[in-house]
């Protein structure tokens, strides 16, 4: 391959293209990752609050989630197919760039129908950008070029540092100024990333350019001709297993976004009793992943080279058995952080646990994720290299859904009720608090009064137990009685009376709630009725059925990803000879230059 002589500038010892692409693809992921971190958060939150979410319950919260990570990968196969047959990686990744742009832009603006659009266009930008930026890296490089592994370093530490930014800053505006602030914050990354990316196609030229749609090698036209041979079958079942392990391995792994998300927002204790920041927002958290990949990815892949020189066993599948199980053992912590949650009544966990948990996860992966895609390369058939592929994508993205499914299914349906109590009978279970309102000129200011006067969501929290075979709900600490402020529907009832029967619930050994009052989002919008106390619903689940299943949802995690990586290393000598030595004669250049997590897949 002969590369025009602006692609052959170069900086630091590699060429000028390499830069544009390091910060396109970090913009691109600070993007990303600020908007997921916040994704969950808005969605569950209150609409009628002052920074009004989407008010959706958190089972359907994590649903959304799991739909919305999974077509993100699974558009990577349309948006490479389009690539090799219309436009080229270099057009394609122009193109999925601007409607990147143009989905943070629209998420930006309050409206439900700009977040849902925004949604669609993220989803399509990234299955434009993600599969072609990488090859792009690749073409920058003649074959055989020892600095390849180098760049692609270089480059994946760019994905790093957008993920840790994003996750503290989005964070942060999201918290401080609003959730609509945050996506627009992830867009102006996108922006910046676009412009980079515009403004160095001058360093780019050659690379990544259309062929023609059907330039097809001789080899892989005699290769497409002729069946598989005994061989390349028993590795095309090597490769279909380990795309099980990658499905896997992302249902318990992104659980980051989801799950662990919420969890971290609700059940986490995140004061710091500093005055400038009483308490950390729950997407802070999100940067954990991307730091601890960058303070330990070199020393991992270190490990592996050390390992590997001891003449242990070190092939792509013993790795990503082993990630697998390092990372199920973080929700180890996660279900000690459960047990303290619950320990005491409308209790919290401390936030270390989160830290320990995050830190199991990130290894687990530096051992399994870089590994995936060179595994696919090395053993794929010829002629079904593009499918193989796609195919991993597609798992990447079945993985992604696979965590939305657990993590929904750890999440209660909350029972719902209308309530029948006039205003002052609400007042009596409230105190006056400050909270954020829009005064007349759509200003937010600070007041304090009773939240019910705002329109405002507020909570009681409450005992729950049979009375006889009624319910009876009473206020946790007052004892006062709540059964006359609201009316439970449907035939939920019976449900929650056949709960707290079985598990022989009284008045000396209630079960609890915390009852959730949020005017009807329409009438919340009608400001000539503003405070007359009308109009609202309750919700709740309970208490000790929610921590229960949160713990195990966890431990099941832990369970199955360990005894799957443990089955996989007891196997493994067996699916290694159907490799037929495909690993065997393999050239340790990142051994020999000293770059020990090039080719690395992080998401």
């Amino acid at each position: 391959m002969s590369l025009d002589s602006s692609v052959k500038k170069e900086f630091m010892g590699h060429p000028m293209g390499l830069f544009i692409l390091f910060f396109t693809e970090m913009w691109e992921r600070f993007s990303y990752y600020g908007m997921r971190g916040i994704l969950t958060l808005y969605i569950a939150a209150s609409a009628s609050a002052v920074d009004p979410g989407l008010g959706w319950s958190s089972k359907d919260a994590i649903w959304l989630y799991g739909w919305y990570t999974m077509l993100v990968y699974v558009a990577s196969i349309p948006g490479g197919w389009i690539a090799d047959k219309f436009l080229g990686q270099k057009k394609t990744v122009l193109y999925g760039g601007l409607l990147l742009c143009l989905g943070h832009g629209v998420m930006a603006i309050p409206q439900d129908w700009a977040f849902f659009t925004g949604l669609t266009l993220i989803i399509l930008g990234v299955g434009g950008l993600k599969p072609n930026i990488s090859t792009m890296v690749g073409g920058l490089y003649e074959e055989g070029d020892i600095r390849r592994d180098s760049g692609f370093t270089i480059f994946y530490i760019g994905i790093n540092i957008g993920a840790f930014l994003a996750s503290i800053t989005v964070g942060l505006v999201a918290y401080y100024y609003g959730w609509h602030y945050g996506f627009g914050l992830a867009g102006i990354g996108m922006l910046l990333g676009q412009a980079v990316y515009m403004w160095g196609q001058k360093y780019l030229v050659g690379v990544g350019e259309f062929s023609g749609g059907d330039k097809v090698s001789e080899a892989e036209k005699e290769a497409a001709k002729r069946p598989l041979t005994k061989i390349e079958k028993d590795r095309v079942i090597v490769l279909l297993i380990s795309f099980l392990i990658v499905i896997v391995f992302w249902g318990a792994f992104e659980q980051a976004g989801g799950l662990m998300n919420l969890y971290t927002d609700t059940k986490i204790d995140r004061t710091t009793g500093l005055s400038w920041m009483k308490e950390i927002p729950a997407a802070v958290f999100q940067s954990l992943n991307a730091a601890y990949i960058i303070i330990f990815g070199t020393a991992i892949g270190a490990f592996w080279v050390w390992w590997k020189k001891k003449g242990r066993e070190s092939s792509s599948l013993f790795k990503m058995a082993v990630g697998t199980i390092i990372m199920g053992l973080g929700y180890i912590f996660m279900m000690f952080a459960s047990q303290e949650a619950s320990s005491e009544t409308f209790g919290k966990a401390a936030m270390f646990w989160i830290f320990l948990a995050y830190l199991f996860h990130t290894i687990g992966e530096l051992s399994t994720s870089p590994v995936s895609l060179s595994f696919i390369t090395k053993l794929a058939p010829l002629k079904y290299a593009s499918i193989m592929m796609g195919v991993y994508f597609a798992a990447t993205g079945f993985g992604n859904k696979l965590a939305g499914s657990i993590g929904e299914s750890s999440q209660l349906s909350p029972y719902e009720g209308v309530v029948v109590a006039e205003k002052g009978e609400l007042i009596t279970f409230m105190e006056k608090d400050t909270m954020e309102v829009k005064n007349d000129k759509n200003k937010v200011v600070e007041v304090v009064d009773y939240r019910i006067n705002e329109d405002k969501t507020f909570e009681i929290k409450s005992n729950v137990y049979l009375e006889g075979n009624q319910l009876a709900f009473t206020e946790y600490e007052t004892q006062k009685d709540l059964n006359s402020v609201f009316d439970l529907k449907g035939e939920r009832v019976d449900e929650l009376k056949n709960t707290l029967e079985e598990n022989k619930v009284t008045q000396e050994n209630p079960y609890h709630a915390r009852l959730v009052f949020e005017k009807d989002g329409e009438y919340a919008k009608d400001l000539a009725n503003k405070g007359d106390g009308k109009n609202y619903n309750v919700s709740f689940v309970l208490e000790e059925e929610q921590n229960e299943q949160e713990f195990n949802t966890f431990m099941w995690l832990t369970i199955f990803t360990v005894s799957f990586g443990l089955l996989l290393i007891i196997l493994i000598k067996r699916l290694k000879k159907l490799t037929h030595g495909a690993e065997d004669k393999e050239i340790e250049k990142l051994e020999q230059e000293g770059y020990d997590i090039a080719d690395e897949d992080i998401n």
